[in-house]
């Protein structure tokens, strides 16, 4: 059976834009965190892990939206449920506890404020991935059968 638009809805349109935005951010996230691991982990280890959580996070956002299937489908609305609880706990807790995040762009965090470092991508992202895939949802069923 050959894919065509009614299989393989995400590789065009909107689709193709949240990939790219979830690619960046994954390249974006796990780069900065293992460069600040590898080179000053004691400063802020919190953050770090955390900016590598979000990073793995976003790469596997990235690999089910690219994938075909239910499975992926889930995979991917799961991953892109924990980064949308992910950013607004973090979010909250450094606008709630200035000292957990200082925002310094060498201390900070993906998530921290909101993702205010990455231009809010990282608050918009999750909702925006979630109503896409609300969207196709029909089209994944028809996909699975």
């Amino acid at each position: 059976m050959t894919e065509t638009s009614a299989t393989r809805p995400k590789t065009s349109g909107p689709g193709r834009t949240l990939i790219v935005f979830y690619f960046i951010m994954w390249i974006a996230a796990l780069a900065r965190s293992i460069f600040e691991i590898v080179t000053h982990f004691e400063v802020a280890p919190l953050a770090y892990l955390l900016s590598l959580f979000a990073g793995i996070v976003y790469l596997i956002a990235t690999i089910a939206l690219i994938t075909p299937g239910r499975r992926a489908y889930l995979v991917a609305r799961t991953a892109i449920t924990i980064e949308l609880v992910g950013v607004l706990v973090v979010g909250t807790l450094s606008v709630v506890d200035l000292s957990l995040f200082p925002f310094e762009g060498d201390r900070s965090t993906v998530w921290a404020y909101f993702g205010l470092e990455y231009l809010l991508i990282p608050l918009a992202l999750p909702i925006l991935g979630l109503l896409f895939l609300r969207s196709q949802r029909a089209v994944f069923e028809r996909a699975a059968r």
